[in-house]
């Protein structure tokens, strides 16, 4: 039977307890491990990655002092996300393939957003992850909405 999103264990050693959690447009699902299996075109809506209290802290260190992505390291078993075909059976109607591309600006936006500090409050350490995850796997998969900006004159990089 269909649940909709759950919260899962942390992507990275499956802890059940979960202290944080990041959110991802659904192309980025190719960046995590074992994610070949996984049609993202499908995926209805955003995708979630949470982490244990030990592992946030590793995952703070290695984007915001290192540079570097958690996502490689993150099983796609334990994201949350919703996949067409799990709302299809559960409704019996057949839904079009998802347009990924509202999704990706929206994600795009608020990532660059948070990163240039045009925020009402300051940023937390979660949304500034979640915004160099973001912005950092887009251009690497070259997406669309990544692309557009990099033609823009005076864009920077994160």
């Amino acid at each position: 039977m269909y649940t909709g999103k759950v919260e899962k264990p942390c992507c990275l050693c499956d802890d059940p307890e979960i202290h944080r959690r990041i959110d991802l447009p659904p192309r980025l699902i190719q960046r995590l491990r074992y994610s070949e299996a996984v049609a993202w075109r499908d995926v209805v809506g955003e995708v979630s990655i949470h982490f244990c209290a030990s592992d946030w802290e590793t995952v703070r260190t290695l984007v915001l002092e290192t540079g570097m992505s958690p996502l490689p390291r993150c099983n796609v078993a334990r994201a949350s996300f919703d996949l067409r075909a799990d709302f299809e059976a559960f409704t019996g109607r057949t839904r079009e393939e998802p347009d990924q591309q509202p999704v990706e600006e929206r994600f795009w936006r608020e990532s660059r957003r948070v990163l240039a500090g045009d925020t009402e409050y300051p940023p937390s350490d979660r949304d500034l992850i979640q915004a160099h995850v973001v912005t950092r796997a887009l251009r690497e998969l070259d997406a669309p909405v990544a692309r557009a900006a990099n033609t823009e004159p005076g864009t920077d990089r994160d």
